[in-house]
């Protein structure tokens, strides 16, 4: 059997054919699904271009195909497209597939209804919160309450729908988006059919996307003592939107030098709200100790600077399970967070701080650093952390879920009441 995939993610094709990506959304991840299923089609929004930019990762390969939905930014753009989108949609998968949405995403919830309707079984994988992405601060836009209220419902309904549902946390998200049948939570590597909960109609499990080979791990933790040099922070963080509040860590990063410690922060990712950023920075006084690196190259350059930082810092105002965070912990350094979305099931309550707030962690900020022994413990307790997010702990409930959902979406294909959701390729013209 085949699966369709829709993700949110925008992505590049050169003239070749070939698709291509910056972030983790390439051919590896979607490779996870061939375990299960025969071929892979991901629906996404996919751009035509004449070059990508170096250290981007290929996202289709051997059988991974990418189906185009017609590239848009923001809900105006969308809405002009709205027609070809939803024409696209229905073209690009027939009912023999399985289908898993990637959630939220607005390109799910324009296909979901037409699901539910017909009563075709679909997998949900929950790799973000609406609730927090519309939260004030991440997005500037005039609908943002509304668009907040609109797709906490939508995401709601879409879990009660669903005959599965894997979410990359272990409780946040489930709390908020609850499911038709039980939630899993397992952190061991032996897992025997039993321990996974599953119906007639419906499965929970959880898992994270991230990926951690072996060599983006450490052996040992670190041992912190700067003795008079500089402090450097860092964050990884897309400036798209201002879902990790690089604005509130530029800030904290001023009243800290304020109060006269000696640090420096290094920014790893790009997008629209840098030059505001910059400007923020260059008000403060900061441009000597706030470094702009850009989007770079997943892996070794941004494990680089992971290794010369001496403290992680990550004060989302949105979050579902931050990878950025976990490669963070897997390099053994210390790291502080918002009390968001999962972040709180990979720090303890001493290393997190309220959503945007600036002199908590400002005044948090100052009292690690001036902990040897404790920037010590951080490491060592993250490094624990991050082994359980390693392949071998989560493939076999990734596994469990791919087959849960191949397997209703058999059942119901043998079932002589069910109806067509999508065109046959003859009658669409494909």
């Amino acid at each position: 059997m085949n699966v369709v995939v829709t993700v949110e993610h925008r992505f590049d094709r050169l003239p070749d054919g070939s698709v291509w990506t910056s972030g983790m959304n390439s051919c590896r991840l979607w490779a996870r699904y061939r375990t299960v299923f025969e071929t892979v089609k991901v629906v996404a929004r996919v751009r035509d271009v004449l070059s990508v930019p170096p250290g981007w990762s290929r996202a289709n390969g051997p059988g991974i195909t990418f189906l185009a939905v017609p590239y848009y930014l923001g809900p105006w753009q969308y809405l002009a497209k709205a027609w070809q989108v939803h024409r696209a949609l229905g073209q690009a998968m027939t009912d023999r597939d399985a289908i898993i949405l990637r959630v939220g995403s607005h390109i799910a919830g324009c296909l979901e209804p037409a699901l539910f309707r017909a009563g075709h079984p679909y997998g949900l994988e929950v790799v973000s919160d609406p609730f927090d992405v519309f939260a004030p601060g991440a997005v500037r836009h005039r609908l943002r309450p509304f668009f907040r209220w609109w797709f906490t419902r939508q995401l709601r309904r879409q879990c009660r729908r669903a005959a599965g549902v894997a979410y990359v946390t272990r409780q946040a998200l489930q709390a908020r988006y609850p499911c038709a049948t039980y939630s899993v939570g397992m952190s061991d590597v032996e897992i025997s059919p039993e321990a996974l909960v599953r119906t007639a109609t419906a499965f929970a499990t959880h898992y994270s996307s991230v990926e951690l080979a072996t060599e983006a791990s450490v052996t040992r933790c670190r041992s912190v003592s700067r003795q008079g040099e500089r402090f450097r922070l860092i964050t990884i963080a897309s400036l798209a939107q201002m879902y990790k509040a690089p604005d509130i860590l530029i800030r904290a990063v001023g009243a800290c030098v304020t109060a006269g410690l000696d640090l420096s922060l290094t920014i790893v990712g790009d997008g629209q709200h840098r030059p505001e950023l910059e400007r923020l920075a260059f008000s403060l006084g900061l441009r000597e100790r706030i470094r702009f690196l850009g989007q770079l190259p997943a892996g070794v350059a941004v494990r680089a600077q992971l290794d010369a930082a001496d403290l992680f810092v990550l004060p989302s105002r949105s979050e579902g399970l931050p990878r950025a965070m976990i490669e963070a912990m897997a390099r053994a350094l210390p790291c502080l967070g918002s009390t968001v979305g999962g972040i709180p099931e990979l720090l303890p309550p001493e290393d997190l701080v309220p959503a945007s707030n600036v002199a908590a962690l400002a005044a948090k900020i100052r009292e690690v650093l001036a902990s040897p022994n404790r920037l010590s413990a951080m490491s060592s307790r993250n490094l624990a952390a991050a082994r359980e997010y390693r392949d071998e702990v989560l493939d076999a409930r990734r596994r469990a879920f791919f087959e849960h959902i191949r397997d209703v979406t058999a059942e119901w294909l043998t079932s002589p009441s069910r109806a067509a959701v999508f065109p046959s390729p003859a009658a669409s013209g494909i």
